[in-house]
């Protein structure tokens, strides 16, 4: 499936603040759910910064991972962000990784 089609058509994943009963939200309203997104990607991007990438949305349906030399990679939703990342760094992303966790904890004081 092309990068386009797969856009279009992908289906709501749990990750996503939609405004549907019965699914991980609780915003109803498009504002609010926009401002959820917003507030994903800037938790993302507090970890993936330790890694030299960074997360944008794109047009709300999709986010765009890329690096400092300007690889990117279109990923559907955040379920699949960290296999991207792996992919475009080369190595693997370690939530648990001392050095990571030290500049988090660096970073909130």
């Amino acid at each position: 499936m092309c990068a386009l089609c797969g856009v279009l058509g992908s289906a709501d994943h749990w990750t996503d603040a939609v405004a549907r009963p019965g699914v991980f939200s609780r915003n109803s309203d498009a504002a609010e759910r926009r401002r959820e997104r917003m507030r994903r990607v800037q938790s993302a991007n507090r970890v993936l910064s330790f890694y030299g990438l960074k997360l944008r949305d794109w047009q709300g349906s999709a986010f765009v991972l890329s690096t400092v030399t300007g690889k990117t990679e279109i990923v559907d939703h955040l379920a699949h962000l960290w296999v991207a990342a792996e992919k475009l760094i080369g190595r693997a992303c370690d939530p648990l990784d001392p050095a990571l966790i030290a500049e988090l904890e660096a970073k909130h004081d």
